[in-house]
């Protein structure tokens, strides 16, 4: 089959009638892009393997405005459908369809260009008696929420219409067919979104770090730091960076950016020139400023951004700053945008103080990487954590903090590495199971596991000790997610205290 060249489908008023597409997928990012191809005249197919509730009402949605098939359950997701009796001539993938997965191979093969929603938002997102947007994206490891929240939050105290998209939020898709239109959106996109994009050109990019993550689903590390260094092509005024990881620095060293695109720097320590970071607990920006050799502007005090923060929060703080003056917004401004932030719950959530022990809930520390910056905000800790680990390695995690642990309770149902590591890196740790080992069988909810650390946690805990929940694991083995897994520590705490000592 020869390939089909789709290059001339820039903007909404490009032809796009007749298009023959197959969207896979029927989540949020599926049905918005499934539906923006109907209103533009394309013939599409949406597949899912599926045959829930929630998606034969979204198929019922998609068939009433004019999709031309809608086919739910495991035996439509191997094999590509012909549409008019003729082979697609795009297919969309949602960010969990992994690029091995059979139907996607075989497009692949086929010659049959793959896209995500962040490409096809791309090719969209200018259309007549519209605003066009300018677009920031933020991508990472770790911080990615908190990041797009912050420069958003930024955005808005400069009096520009501005929203969070992408990974989090609005989908992208709904965000650029806004009949108004944006002044700029702030694009979180996460490595899976950033391996099917292909043309997309942002004013600014950041990569806020880089960990092993998800590496099943890209088949292997180096595949996933190649996803995240995508972000950096075709930048046009700012590729910003961390300065305190070279992997990083790397990538915007090899970046294909528009010329005359600059490099900029973000750090929690003192910062170089055409650099953000930070100077005696003031974020600071020498990169944005005419005499940035000799001199820096205060943006913001570290103080004012919440009552504790951390080194990873500063860290997220220095680059929502570095987008948002890229795109040249005042620093009174960004003083205000991450004053008014609200980080919101589940990231290092202070649940309840009492006899001097902390309780806090970072359920969002889905990975060791995340994990790693709130265990490295305290000094003595009893650490609940496990969970689905997606098949990384805990070694690294737990020789780095093996010294602030004062006892380990494990939840999950596949704790058989976390516990591995911890025998060797941190022998004189107590552990104490809360789910049973995995050669039994733990038929307790989630909940109840839940309720089982927290207690077993209060057995061993003293005054100047942290209670942290950063499980360095996703959720989906024992919780529906993980804003379920956090309330159920909120909950656990809360009954162990009673009512009244609510925080």
């Amino acid at each position: 089959m020869t390939h089909t060249n789709l290059d001339h489908l820039t903007r909404w008023e490009s032809d796009w009638a007749g298009l023959r597409v197959v969207v896979a997928g029927l989540g949020l990012s599926g049905f918005s892009a499934a539906d923006t191809l109907i209103e533009l005249g394309a013939k599409v197919v949406l597949i899912d393997g599926a045959d829930s509730e929630v998606n034969r009402s979204r198929a019922d949605t998609l068939k009433i405005v004019g999709a031309a098939d809608v086919l739910l359950g495991a035996d439509h997701t191997d094999t590509l459908p012909l549409i008019d009796g003729l082979a697609p001539q795009l297919l969309i993938a949602s960010p969990g369809w992994n690029p091995r997965q059979p139907m996607l191979a075989a497009a692949a093969e086929a010659g049959i260009e793959i896209w995500g929603d962040i490409e096809l938002a791309w090719r969209v997102r200018e259309k007549e008696g519209r605003k066009l947007a300018e677009w920031v994206v933020i991508t990472g490891t770790n911080g990615k929420t908190t990041t797009v929240g912050m420069t958003e939050s930024i955005f808005l105290a400069a009096g520009l219409r501005a929203i969070a998209a992408g990974n989090v939020g609005t989908p992208i898709l709904d965000a650029v067919r806004d009949p108004e239109g944006f002044d700029v959106i702030a694009v979180e996109l996460s490595s899976f979104q950033l391996h099917f994009t292909h043309s997309i050109s942002p004013l600014a990019s950041v990569v806020l770090n880089i960990a092993e993550d998800h590496v099943d689903w890209h088949g292997g590390f180096e595949n996933y730091k190649a996803d995240k260094a995508k972000i950096y092509e075709r930048t046009k005024v700012a590729a910003i960076y961390n300065a305190q990881e070279p992997v990083v620095e790397a990538m915007v060293e090899a970046a294909d950016v528009i010329e005359g695109c600059r490099a900029i720097g973000f750090t929690t320590g003192v910062p170089s020139p055409s650099m953000v970071g930070v100077v005696e607990d003031l974020l600071v920006d020498r990169a944005f400023i005419e005499d940035r050799r000799n001199s820096a502007v205060e943006l913001v005090a570290l103080d004012q951004i919440g009552e504790v923060v951390p080194r990873h929060t500063a860290a997220n703080a220095a680059a929502a700053a570095a987008l948002a003056r890229a795109y040249g917004v005042e620093p009174a401004a960004v003083a205000a945008g991450l004053s008014d932030f609200d980080s919101g719950d589940h990231r290092i959530q202070a649940v309840a103080r009492r006899e001097d022990i902390l309780w806090i809930n970072d359920s969002k520390a889905t990975n060791p990487h995340a994990a790693n910056a709130s265990l490295g905000a305290f000094s003595s800790v009893i650490w609940i954590a496990g969970g689905l680990s997606k098949g990384v390695s805990y070694d690294e995690l737990v020789a780095a903090n093996a010294k602030r642990l004062k006892a380990v309770i494990v939840i999950g149902l596949d704790s058989a590495a976390l516990r591995e590591a911890l025998g060797r890196h941190a022998p004189q740790v107590p552990v104490i199971m809360a789910s049973v080992g995995e050669t039994e069988v733990d038929t307790a909810t989630g909940t109840v596991v839940m309720a089982r650390a927290v207690n077993k946690a209060a057995d061993v805990a003293q005054a100047g000790d942290t209670v942290l929940m950063a499980p360095a694991a996703a959720s989906m083995d024992q919780f529906s997610s993980y804003a379920q897994r956090g309330n159920a520590f909120i909950a656990a705490v809360r009954a162990l205290m009673g009512e009244d000592s609510k925080e």
